[in-house]
């Protein structure tokens, strides 16, 4: 049997009629290269079939065209919405991205900062397990955290405490005094800040005179959380008019225990979430939200791999409350 023979960058090169130079420039996305015979090289790697061997480019060069992300759990639908949208800009410049999770922990968050930093990335993505522990910053990568904060490195985040209070005031809007606040876990700064937004919010209104019965309870940012917290709350006497959630995955297991239990979304019980999440328009009664503007924030991570922003910089973006069918003026039944 004949061996097929690897095509290499030589090859290219002699049929393009070009130096090998030309070609590792071209490779490169060299700028400096003339649009016509950036064609013409391009057109002999196609039709050679030519494959770069990234692992060689990596030994070369300082970094390759690849971006490293890190998320806590990439079950999440947040953080897949990320990681969608960061691979779409990645792509613009020509720059693939590697997704690994840390399974929120942040030993596991260390060992894989490690594995994608052997990769020589342009840069490394985390949304950070604990934003209470430093993370050991390479001196010749990028690191950015996003959707939390972490001292010593740039951010870009929602800003989750305005974002969740205007959760509060459309609730208000409505009508509703008898509310219901599902937190997330306290050892996440989002968490803690959505209900320091939401609880703060509140005071202002009551200092104002507004009369508000809130309660606050907490749970994980899951389905299962919501739902059961849900229907504890929802099977006693005098029951909030009102939940808001610190996720849509709470706010959709809240309606998923409300169906259950035979209260009516939103007629007898109106819910609110927070990201936005696909499912969020899925679910039946479309759920009401504070979407985090997730192409936001993945442009402006990818565009400052690209510029000279300062790497310690901040971005803070604001949320955007998005009425769907899932809250409703308050019964006076």
């Amino acid at each position: 049997m004949a061996r097929i023979k690897n095509i290499t960058i030589k090859d290219v090169a002699a049929h393009a009629g070009v130096s090998v130079g030309t070609v590792s420039r071209v490779l490169a996305k060299n700028q400096t290269v003339k649009k016509a015979l950036f064609d013409r090289v391009n057109a002999s790697i196609v039709e050679l079939g030519f494959k770069p061997n990234l692992a060689a480019r990596a030994m070369r060069a300082k970094h390759v065209n690849v971006v490293g992300l890190i998320v806590p759990d990439i079950t999440n639908p947040f953080f897949a919405q990320l990681a969608n949208e960061l691979e779409r800009f990645s792509s613009d410049h020509n720059h693939a991205l590697i997704l690994a999770s840390s399974r929120n922990q942040w030993q596991h968050e260390a060992l894989q900062l490690q594995a994608i930093l052997e990769h020589k990335p342009k840069a490394v993505l985390i949304v950070p397990s604990d934003e209470n522990r430093s993370i050991d910053v390479p001196d010749d990568t990028l690191v950015l955290a996003l959707d939390r904060n972490v001292d010593g490195i740039g951010s870009i985040c929602t800003d989750q405490m305005a974002s969740a209070a205007l959760a509060l005031d459309h609730l208000i809007e409505l009508g509703h005094r008898k509310i219901l606040y599902i937190a997330g876990p306290e050892n996440t700064a989002t968490a803690r800040q959505r209900k320091d937004g939401f609880c703060a919010r509140v005071n202002e209104l009551k200092d104002q005179g507004v009369d508000i019965d809130l309660r606050v309870t907490g749970g994980a940012f899951s389905f299962e959380s919501g739902d059961q917290i849900a229907r504890e709350v929802l099977s006693q006497p005098n029951p909030p008019t009102a939940i808001a959630t610190a996720s849509d995955q709470q706010a959709i297991g809240v309606i998923r225990a409300a169906r259950d239990i035979g209260v009516v979304v939103p007629q007898q019980l109106s819910v609110i979430g927070f990201d936005d999440i696909a499912l969020a328009d899925i679910v039946v009664p479309r759920l009401t939200t504070i979407r985090q503007p997730v192409a936001d924030i993945a442009k402006c991570a990818i565009d400052r791999l690209f510029d000279d922003t300062p790497a310690d910089s901040d971005a803070l973006f604001m949320g955007e409350l998005i009425v769907r069918r899932t809250t409703a003026v308050v019964s006076k039944a």
